[in-house]
């Protein structure tokens, strides 16, 4: 299978206060490196502290890397490039009240990455809009409504919604579902596979549910304190003896 992103020694370290250049240096996250093929679904995981959601914000252009590549089809990608990486990779967050505006309307917030990266008319980008709310389960009607006049499952399928919005490639999920009761969790999990299927989306999933991993992960890759320690097909880890660390990641909760 053909990898459409390619991760190469991605790493992220932080100075401490002011940046002084004698203050140690806090590495966030160590030397990493993996791939994702086209409608593949990626889980990481890791204890809190491990660098799960810093490497899902790298790979997403939401802070830069210390040192390490990324590339795209092949293509390298760049800091300053955030239009490329806007359009092909996108993230949802794992509040998705906290990421919606609670001053403008569904549809206005929807509207905003048409405007910046396509050449729409207002009355395409209205039609798209309505078009992709149905395509998360909402209705065309969701447009006016604003973010307080939804559920907790309907935000987050707006978020998605945004996600999906400009037909991208890859969609990061950093503890998307985490906020969700387990029904609801259910329809949304649903939900995106079912986009995954219509669309060839590859998915990036932080999460700490092994089971939601069980279901959806095709590849697994571990963290610990920053570093690699594991990435595999989910069916190898599952069954194949694991150190203690990544057998109670992959069992816990059941």
């Amino acid at each position: 299978m053909t990898s459409i992103l390619e991760v190469k020694n991605l790493s992220k370290s932080f100075r401490g206060r002011r940046d002084w250049p004698w203050s140690p240096k806090s590495v966030a996250l160590e030397p990493t490196s993996f791939t994702l093929a086209a409608g593949e679904t990626l889980a990481i995981m890791g204890e809190t502290g491990s660098g799960k959601s810093t490497l899902a914000k790298l790979v997403a252009g939401v802070d830069n890397p210390t040192s390490g590549d990324i590339y795209l089809n092949g293509q390298k990608l760049y800091d300053a490039n955030t239009k490329q990486r806007c359009q092909n990779i996108r993230m949802i967050f794992q509040d998705s009240e906290k990421s919606l505006n609670s001053q403008r309307t569904i549809g206005q917030q929807l509207e905003e990455p048409l405007i910046f990266n396509t050449r729409q008319t207002a009355q395409e980008r209205q039609n798209t809009v309505k078009q992709t709310l149905r395509k998360v389960g909402l209705l065309a009607e969701h447009y006016e409504f604003y973010p307080h006049m939804l559920s907790t499952g309907q935000k987050q399928r707006v978020a998605i919604a945004r996600a999906i919005s400009l037909e991208p490639q890859i969609i990061v999920a950093d503890e998307a579902l985490v906020a969700l009761d387990p029904s609801v969790r259910a329809q949304i999990i649903n939900l995106m596979l079912d986009l995954q299927q219509d669309m060839g989306i590859s998915y990036i999933f932080v999460t700490h549910s092994p089971q939601i991993v069980k279901h959806i992960a095709d590849k697994i890759l571990i963290l610990y304190r920053g570093k690699m320690i594991t990435f595999e097909k989910t069916e190898h880890l599952l069954n194949k003896p694991q150190q203690p660390y990544v057998e109670q990641l992959l069992h816990e909760h059941l």
